[in-house]
């Protein structure tokens, strides 16, 4: 046992000499509870930022279409409209899916003249929907 003890003092030594005095000491000598706390802080912020991070890594499915999720609009307001699904980037479309909740085209075919029964909640079937889109 004395001679385990003897050479584990042999290696402290060569060790604190070769590399310095703090390399052989407890690492919990010069811990205080501020360490501690600004530690726990520093842990909690590294997480927040890793979980971030992720999410803005995230692929979203989008009709089809994985899109990353640090592309996707965060706010209420949708790019796709409701009523006929399409897709879309034109700033009047904006407009109206703001006030009325749909594109302009949609707009067009379903709302205008008619706003009072829209605004009610009103909002045309599978069937109307695929009449106007497919006119003979």
């Amino acid at each position: 046992m004395s001679d385990k003890l003897n050479d584990i003092a042999r290696l402290e030594k060569a060790i604190s000499e070769r590399w310095g005095e703090e390399t052989i000491q407890n690492p919990k000598a010069d811990w205080s509870e501020d360490k501690e706390k600004k530690y726990l802080e520093q842990i909690k912020d590294l997480t927040e930022k890793t979980s971030q991070s992720k999410r803005a890594e995230e692929k979203v499915e989008i009709d089809g279409v994985f899109v990353s999720s640090k592309l996707i609009k965060k706010s209420k307001s949708s790019r796709s409209c409701p009523v006929c699904k399409i897709y879309s980037f034109d700033k009047k479309d904006d407009v109206y899916m703001n006030k009325y909740e749909c594109c302009f085209k949609c707009y067009l075919a379903w709302v205008e003249d008619r706003e009072e029964r829209w605004m009610k909640g009103w909002r045309p079937g599978e069937q109307e929907r695929t009449r106007q889109s497919n006119p003979k």
